[in-house]
C-alpha cells in the first residue's frame, strides 16, 4: 500500500467484554466490568473496587463546548468501535493508517492475570481488529511487565507470531524505576525479532526522590551526608517528566546504546519543540559531571556525547507543535513523526489535514512525506 498521510499515534479503545472470550475463564470474573453511572454515562468497575468515570480520551466527535467526560456512552462514541467504524473514521480525517496503542488499566490484577489478559488481548488486537485492514490497523502489543524479564520477552515473542506492529513498553523489563543489565536479555530479544520498541508519551516510573538516584549507580555512595547530585535527573529535567525524557536519559547514561547500536526508540505523543534544548542541556550538564562521577560513583562513561544518542536512537511523536515544526532540523527531520492521538483530547479529528495545512504550509514537500509516513514506515519496518 501507498501511504500518503499516517497517524503514528492514535487509539484503540475496547472494553474487557469485548476480548473475554480471548481470556482463560478462571480470569474472567477479575475484568473489569461496565457499569452505568448515577448520571446516566458509562463507567467501569475494576477488582480492587475502583470505578473508572469517564475519560477524555473520549473526546473526538465532540466540541469544548459539548463534551462532558461523565457523560460518554461507550457504544456511541468514534473511535470505540469495530474495525470497519475505525476504516471509516480514517477515511474521514484523511488517514491512510493508524499505529494503535491501548489506554489499559490492571488495577487489581494478580501477575498471573495480568499475563492471561495481556495474551488475550493482543491476540484479539491481531487476530479479530487488524487482520481485518492490516495495511491501516497497525496494532501495537502489551507486554505483562511482570517484573521478570522473560515474561516480556515471551509476549513480545507472542507478539512478533501474531504480526503486530511493535510492542508498547510502560516499565523496565526488569520491574525496577531504572534500568538494570537484567533488562539486556529483552533488548537483544527485541533486535534478534525485529520488533520496534515504542514508549508511549512515558512509562510509569517516577523521578528520583530525595536520597535516592534515577539510575544504578556501580559504586554505592559511603560516607556521603547525603547523596550526590543524581547526573540523570539533571540532564532529563530541560524535557518534562511527560515527554519520556528521563527514560531516555537513563538509557544513554547506562550504556544501553553502546550495547545495543542497532536500538531505536519511539518516543509516541510527546511534542518536539522543548528536544533541541534538553539536548543542549545535557551535553552541558555531562560535560561538567561525568569526571567526579565515574570516580565516585563508577558512572558509565559514554563513547560519544549524550545528545548524539539522541539524534541516532531517539524517533519522537508530535500533534500539534507549531514551534516544533519550525525546529524540526533541530530535531532532526528523520526522526519526527506525526500522530492524531484519535480520539484522545488533543485529537483534531476530522479535520487533522486542516491542522497539517496550517503547521506544514512552509515545509517542503519531501520534508512533510518524512514526517508524515516514511520516518514511521522506517521505524516500524512496514516496507519489508
Amino acid at each position: 500500500m501507498t501511504y500518503s498521510c499516517m497517524s503514528g499515534d492514535s487509539h484503540v479503545q475496547f472494553e474487557a467484554e469485548t476480548y473475554a472470550h480471548r481470556v482463560p475463564e478462571k480470569f474472567r470474573d477479575k475484568l473489569p466490568q461496565r457499569i452505568k453511572l448515577p448520571n446516566g454515562g458509562d463507567g467501569r468497575r475494576y477488582p480492587d473496587g475502583t470505578t473508572f468515570v469517564g475519560s477524555t480520551g473520549h473526546y473526538a466527535g465532540h466540541s469544548p463546548e459539548t463534551f462532558d467526560p461523565r457523560l460518554v456512552h461507550f457504544d456511541e462514541e468514534v473511535g470505540h468501535g469495530g474495525p470497519e467504524q475505525r476504516l471509516r473514521e480514517q477515511d474521514a480525517d484523511g488517514v491512510d493508517a493508524e499505529i494503535l496503542y491501548t489506554i489499559w488499566g490492571r488495577r487489581g490484577f494478580d501477575t498471573e492475570t495480568t499475563k492471561a489478559v495481556v495474551h488475550a488481548y493482543n491476540a484479539y488486537l491481531a487476530e479479530e481488529f487488524c487482520s481485518y485492514a492490516p495495511d491501516r490497523l497497525l496494532g501495537i502489543g502489551l507486554l505483562p511487565h511482570s517484573g521478570l524479564v522473560d515474561d516480556d520477552i515471551a509476549e513480545m515473542e507472542h507478539c512478533k507470531k501474531l504480526g503486530l506492529t511493535g510492542v508498547v513498553v510502560y516499565k523496565w523489563p526488569n520491574g525496577q524505576r531504572y534500568p538494570t543489565p537484567e533488562d539486556d536479555r529483552f533488548w537483544a530479544a527485541a533486535l534478534d525479532l525485529q520488533m520496534p520498541i515504542s514508549v508511549h508519551t512515558a512509562m510509569n516510573i517516577r523521578r528520583a526522590e530525595y536520597g535516592e538516584f534515577s539510575i544504578k549507580y556501580p559504586i554505592e555512595p559511603d560516607g556521603w551526608e547525603r547523596p550526590p547530585i543524581c547526573i540523570v535527573d539533571r540532564m532529563s529535567r530541560y524535557g518534562t517528566t511527560h515527554c519520556g525524557c528521563l527514560e531516555l536519559t537513563e538509557m544513554i547514561m547506562t550504556g544501553i546504546f553502546d550495547r545495543f547500536p542497532a536500538l531505536h526508540i519511539y518516543f509516541a505523543e510527546n511534542q518536539i519543540g522543548w528536544i533541541p534544548i534538553f539536548k543542549e542541556q545535557m551535553d552541558m550538564i555531562y560535560e561538567v559531571n561525568h569526571v567526579w562521577a565515574e570516580r565516585a560513583l563508577g558512572l558509565h562513561r559514554l563513547r560519544r556525547k549524550p545528545s548524539e544518542y539522541v539524534e541516532e536512537h531517539a524517533y519522537w511523536g508530535f500533534f500539534d507543535d507549531p514551534i516544533g515544526v519550525k525546529l524540526r532540523h533541530e530535531v532532526g527531520i528523520d526522526r519526527i513523526i506525526w500522530g492524531s492521538d484519535f480520539p484522545h483530547e488533543v485529537t483534531r479529528w476530522p479535520e487533522s489535514q486542516k491542522l497539517l495545512s496550517q503547521q506544514l504550509a512552509e515545509v517542503p514537500a519531501d520534508e512533510r512525506r518524512k514526517m508524515l509516513s516514511q520516518n514511521l514506515i522506517d521505524f516500524f519496518h512496514l516496507d519489508r
